[in-house]
């Protein structure tokens, strides 16, 4: 089975400090590029965190500091990240939750305006969980019949992440072998932002998922109380979540278009022939 895209799609996986989207750094990343033509790219980094690793993480992973003080931040070496996966889809395990929301918390920390409006996500942890209910150790050797050697290392987890999947295609006639479909059945619920914190409701409109004014539509919220969207922008919230605020605040706030002298003319003549 090979996966039929449209364009490209990049498996990856990071490992980090920690579990936290907004403070937490990433200490390596594996990518692997999957081309419509079945052409593979990969490249591995090591990346110096700029802050101490926990031993609790590095008991993970088995990164320490000493392991990356000589490596590149992932400043310097955001550009060919971003390079490297522009105009993809993005996959990976677990990544709805945590991977790509870490990963567009250090490109916008670096300066790059990273968006997922025109990509897709698959979460094969998602497909793997609503089918088995297992994780990435159990899912490899259930679907691909190996045992997961270098488990917690970026680069095994990567190359098992894209083995499941074909594997996961290969075992289920029901799952549509396309990004988008992939992609839909991937993913647990809507979301505005990749924390949560921003929901999408039965109408489209984005809601807020938490605090007093959970379940409530964001434009409310501020028409309301045009201090919050303030209050959260110096709080401690993920990076793409302030952002997706901040356009909802600038789409509200975007002023309505002049008319021309022809156009208020036939407003009044509209105006008088209705009365």
């Amino acid at each position: 089975m090979e996966l039929n895209l449209t364009k490209p799609i990049i498996f990856f996986d990071l490992e980090t400090t920690g579990i936290n989207i907004a403070k937490d750094r990433v200490v390596e990343i594996a990518i692997l590029k999957v081309f419509p033509n079945g052409n593979k790219e990969s490249k591995t980094w090591l990346v110096n965190p700029e802050m101490p690793i926990p031993v609790a993480s590095s008991e993970i992973h088995g990164i320490t500091d000493d392991k990356v003080a000589n490596e590149p931040t992932f400043k310097e070496l955001s550009v060919n990240i971003n390079e490297m996966i522009a105009g993809c889809d993005l996959a990976g395990f677990n990544s709805n939750r945590f991977d790509i929301p870490v990963l567009a918390e250090e490109l916008m920390r670096a300066g790059i305006d990273f968006d997922m409006k025109d990509r897709k996500a698959v979460d094969v942890q998602v497909i793997f969980h609503k089918k088995e209910q297992r994780t990435l150790s159990a899912g490899y050797q259930f679907y691909c019949g190996q045992e997961l050697v270098g488990a917690h290392g970026a680069e095994a987890d990567t190359n098992a992440t894209y083995e499941i999947l074909l594997a996961q295609l290969d075992k289920y006639d029901d799952i549509e072998n396309t990004v988008d479909a992939l992609s839909e059945y991937s993913t647990h619920g809507k979301r505005a932002d990749f924390a949560g914190f921003v929901l999408m409701n039965d109408e489209d409109q984005e809601t807020f998922s938490f605090g007093k004014y959970k379940g409530r539509t964001v434009e409310d919220v501020f028409k309301e109380n045009p201090g919050y969207n303030s209050w959260i922008q110096n709080a401690d919230f993920p990076l793409y979540t302030k952002k997706v605020l901040r356009e909802i605040k600038q789409r509200m706030t975007v002023p309505k278009k002049k008319l021309t002298d022809a156009e208020k003319l036939q407003a009044l003549q509209q105006k008088f022939n209705f009365r």
